[in-house]
């Protein structure tokens, strides 16, 4: 599933970038917070848009700003969505891709409702992915905090780390543009990241609930 999802999302952007729609793409396929807050106001400024708001979530994922910015994202890709694949098997990983989507959807929505600047990039998904790879493989050993447990407590310091590297990067770009199509989405990071470390347990009881061979346990 990992290889599929590279192949599909550099696909479609060699194909968009070889007929120049990229600009086209993301304004079609992208996520923009505005078209949730004020679908009618965002038509009227706009014109038709042919993908329906609640898909535009998993359709950005498919777009992207340049050579520069599918390529980093595809390294992160091949790069955890392996290790993650080969715990969790192929249609789990593709689950927590979609649903790291729209928590990265949610995370830009939240932070700007209005926004008109489409969100575009596999960053969010692939953010997912990296947050349950971060929980499944850290060796770090961690202390409960009173009522909160070791699992809790790690998610905490990760969603911190993760946080604050995020905002490292906002500040250090805030004058760049980010990527080609603009600011980088940081919040769209977050919400990503985090929530792949929230689902990380119950997608691994949903993945071994039968034991990990699939044979009911005694």
């Amino acid at each position: 599933m990992t290889n599929w999802l590279a192949v599909v999302t550099v696909g479609l952007f060699v194909l968009t970038w070889g007929l120049g729609q990229i600009d086209y793409a993301a304004i079609v396929g992208g996520f923009i917070p505005a078209r949730i807050t004020n679908p009618g106001a965002f038509a009227h400024a706009l014109g038709p848009v042919y993908v329906p708001a609640f898909l535009t979530p998993v359709t950005a994922t498919l777009v992207h700003g340049g050579w520069m910015h599918i390529g980093f994202n595809m390294l992160m890709l091949m790069f955890c969505g392996r290790y993650v694949e080969h715990v969790l098997g192929s249609k789990l990983l593709l689950l927590l891709y979609i649903l790291g989507a729209y928590a990265a959807a949610a995370a830009e929505w939240a932070l700007n409702p209005t926004g008109m600047a489409p969100m575009v990039g596999a960053s969010g998904a692939i953010s997912a992915l990296l947050g349950t790879y971060a929980l499944m493989y850290s060796h770090q050993k961690v202390r409960a905090i009173g009522p909160f447990s070791a699992n809790v407590v790690r998610i905490a310091w990760l969603a911190a780390g993760w946080t604050i590297i995020q905002l490292m990067i906002a500040l250090a770009t805030s004058g760049s543009g980010g990527t080609e199509l603009g600011q980088i989405a940081v919040g769209a990071h977050i919400g990503g990241f985090i929530a792949g470390l929230v689902l990380t347990r119950p997608i691994l009881h949903l993945r071994f609930r039968k034991g990990p061979i699939g044979l009911n346990k005694r």
